[in-house]
């Protein structure tokens, strides 16, 4: 009899993982161990030490490493995350900054210049509204603690000044005392969330313009994909496909339950009028998975990287992913 192949999934504890999580959806040929981490714990561990088999990992950090030829993960075309990120561009009030336009020349601050939210933040403001990164000056540092660096090290990037602030600093704390303009970040500030009067959206009516967006770009931003270590792949090849039929069952559950009246699995009173108008925008799988399904996201995604000097050369989508699971997405 064979066994199974002991495995640790590390990702987020989301309702379209939690069938894997919980056991309800198995991964063929595997027995998995699954942490619910958070994703800055994940991609630093995945990153620096590669500890997990499979886990989540930031799509922009992926596109580096493969353009490097760095990669310890293989990519496994299952976006856990998807954020539309308008709504994560803070400014200060008294900032004179009333639309996209008027961040030319302005301090912006950064948790880090690499992480995905931001690309597509810079992706945005350039191909949306035609200010590009050379525009801005970019600050970097943590966002709530102080200390905080680029997951992987950065080069210099010509023509873009990006710097540091001090150790000692926070941009939240930069941001409220006026040395900052703006704050570009994937997580709301803690001064936003306390309603200080100095800080607002740069979009006040998000949900609108997000909307908009999507129906100009098709666009829904991914943020996170998975990823197998390439010494699994070499070793059971097959396993990237189970994975990949694995999560999309688990998402195929997740999106049922967002239709079941009888008793709402989710704490929010209209969940269902929510799903209905979602899906009247953006389709029954607005949440989608798959090379082609999604190929517009990433072509998207690998431009911006190189754009912005994140990436040595654009990466081409052939090289991302594991060529099973390129097949089973044409399906």
């Amino acid at each position: 009899m064979v066994s199974n192949v002991p495995i640790t999934i590390a990702c987020g504890n989301y309702d379209r993982t939690r069938a894997i999580r919980e056991g309800r959806v198995p991964v063929e040929g595997c027995d998995v161990t699954y942490l619910p981490l958070y994703p800055e714990e994940i991609f630093y561990r995945a990153f620096h030490n590669q500890e997990f088999d499979v886990c989540e990992i930031s799509f922009s950090s992926y596109i580096r490493t493969i353009a490097d030829g760095t990669a310890p993960y293989v990519g496994i075309p299952a976006f856990v995350s998807r954020v539309f990120r308008h709504s994560g561009m803070y400014v200060r009030t008294d900032s004179g900054i009333e639309k996209p336009e008027d961040l030319r020349g302005k301090r912006i601050g950064l948790p880090e210049y690499q992480i995905t939210a931001v690309v597509w933040q810079r992706g945005i403001l350039q191909h949306e509204y035609g200010v590009h990164p050379k525009d801005v000056q970019w600050r970097q540092g943590g966002q709530e603690q102080a200390g905080r660096k680029e997951r992987t090290p950065l080069k210099p990037i010509p023509g873009i000044d990006l710097q540091s602030i001090p150790e000692d600093r926070t941009l939240v704390d930069m941001l409220r005392a006026g040395e900052l303009d703006a704050l570009f970040t994937a997580r709301a500030p803690s001064s936003f969330l306390a309603g200080e009067p100095h800080i607002r959206r740069l979009f006040p009516d998000v949900r609108g313009v997000e909307k908009e967006y999507y129906k100009k770009t098709r666009m829904f931003p991914i943020m996170h994909l998975m990823g197998i270590r390439k010494s699994l792949v070499e070793k059971y090849p097959w396993m990237p496909a189970s994975l990949f039929k694995a999560f999309n069952q688990a998402k195929a559950i997740a999106t049922a339950d967002l239709h079941d009246i009888n008793a709402l699995l989710v704490t929010l009173p209209w969940l269902v009028a929510e799903t209905v108008e979602t899906e009247s925008l953006m389709g029954k799988d607005f949440w989608r998975y798959g090379v082609k399904e999604s190929l517009h996201e990433i072509e998207a995604l690998t431009q911006y990287s190189f754009e912005q000097g994140l990436s040595s050369r654009k990466v081409d989508v052939s090289e991302l992913f594991a060529p099973s699971t390129y097949d089973m997405s044409k399906v």
